[in-house]
């Protein structure tokens, strides 16, 4: 398969592919310590600096690369987190809220799950949505991609309201997502199990469905079968 993949790079990696879905982690500010973003940096560096596996291409071993990443990145997350400020059920709702309320418009949401310090989900985009969000962008000179322009929307709305339910001030969500594309069905399948056991694996409950700000709880409620887009309902 010839896959088209943007790679961007700030202190995370990021990786854009056309027509695939999108696995994004965002953190709440502060719930990483500074200690653990640099290590984070320096284990990226230490991996940039590995020799490619002869037997693989660059984009394959840009990939690797990045889920090893993601693969500290979600250790020091299961650590204990100083900030909780989706513990509130107003604000773990807003969250949810916002996840569904532009699925079936810009993007199919396919899971989610909203945690004390984090959330995880994944959309894909809507093609059409993404074909004149690309229209509106020709004359400007910082253009976002869909995966980009859904995120920051998703962030930027939710940090508003959160912060109002909370009556605080200041940034509300670490200023990068971890993001990665899922390359086919077996893969998609498996991001969706540990998404929803997520709230299990933190001893937050003893079933994934028993979470209530999470895609297994809300396909429980309306009878929506595993990996199918999930539209708000009411």
């Amino acid at each position: 398969m010839n896959e088209q993949r943007l790679f961007r790079r700030r202190h995370l990696p990021h990786v854009d592919v056309e027509d695939k879905p999108y696995f994004i982690t965002a953190c709440l500010h502060g719930s990483l310590p500074a200690a653990g973003l640099e290590h984070l940096r320096r284990y990226r560096d230490e991996l940039d600096h590995r020799p490619k596996p002869h037997n693989m291409s660059v984009a394959d071993w840009e990939l690797t690369k990045h889920k090893l990443v993601f693969k500290f990145f979600d250790d020091l997350l299961d650590g204990k987190s100083p900030v909780t400020h989706l513990s509130n059920d107003r604000c773990a709702k807003i969250v949810e809220d916002a996840f569904l309320h532009f699925s079936d418009s810009r993007y199919k949401l396919i899971a989610y799950v909203v945690m004390p310090s984090h959330h995880h989900w994944i959309f894909s985009p809507n093609a059409t949505w993404s074909e004149e969000l690309f229209k509106s962008q020709i004359s400007t000179l910082k253009k976002q991609t869909p995966r980009e322009s859904i995120s920051h929307s998703i962030q930027s709305y939710t940090a508003t309201q959160c912060n109002r339910v909370l009556q605080r001030s200041g940034p509300f969500w670490q200023q990068e997502t971890f993001d990665h594309y899922i390359r086919d069905d077996e893969e998609l399948y498996r991001v969706i199990a540990y998404i929803e056991n997520n709230p299990v694996k933190a001893g937050l409950v003893s079933r994934p469905e028993d979470w209530p700000w999470s895609s297994a709880s809300y396909r429980k409620k309306y009878n929506i079968p595993i990996g199918q887009p999930i539209q708000l309902v009411g």
